[in-house]
């Protein structure tokens, strides 16, 4: 089967975080999985620039063809007043060639998200990058009240998908909680159990 695709932007190492822990959720299933990040867009500040080219420059920057090769994706942005960053945004507003192809109809899909505060609007930015997903035909797969942990955290966690809190300044980015990192595992092995399942039957 195709690899799974795990793709994310990050600015300062939290979302990276998080796309690691679900892809090895993912390859616990023995499923294929790749890891890729999007296209930076400049923004003013160039020290912030710098950092998120830093995190992002030893993964690789996704293309077109692999979002459509894909067996299943998961898609990571820290959150941006309630709502992906614009890197993101740029790229899937780039993919009208797959939506008029129908390249990613009926392939599962789940979402992730960090933010540097406990109510800097998680799930709306869950939320809005479903959408778009959602016009691609593909299959949202969120995370079940049957992992426990979605009971017991404090920090990240949501049945939209998984999250991270990153209470941090810009030199010591928190690593995830064991909650977190539990979710992110949980969430990886859904994906890639849907995807398999899928790639089975069609």
């Amino acid at each position: 089967m195709h690899p799974v695709l795990v793709l994310y932007y990050s600015r300062h190492g939290s979302t990276k975080r998080l796309a690691d822990a679900i892809a090895q959720g993912i390859a616990a299933e023995d499923v294929p999985v790749i890891v890729r990040t999007v296209k930076s867009i400049n923004e003013p500040t160039s020290n912030l620039v710098e950092t998120s080219n830093e995190i992002s420059s030893a993964v690789p920057e996704v293309t077109l063809q692999e979002l459509e090769q894909c067996s299943a994706l998961a898609l990571g942005s820290p959150t941006r007043f309630g709502n992906m960053a614009a890197p993101v945004k740029h790229f899937l507003d780039s993919t009208s060639s797959q939506w008029l192809k129908g390249a990613l109809i009926d392939k599962p899909a789940c979402v992730f998200t960090s933010s540097s505060s406990m109510h800097g609007g998680q799930e709306s930015t869950l939320l809005s990058m479903m959408v778009p997903l959602i016009h691609h035909g593909m299959v949202i797969c969120g995370l079940p009240y049957s992992e426990p942990e979605l009971h017991n955290t404090t920090m990240g966690g949501s049945p939209y998908g998984v999250t991270h809190v990153a209470h941090h300044s810009l030199s010591t980015p928190e690593q995830l909680s064991t909650d977190e990192k539990a979710l992110c595992f949980a969430q990886g092995k859904r994906l890639a159990t849907f995807a398999k399942r899928l790639s089975q039957n069609g």
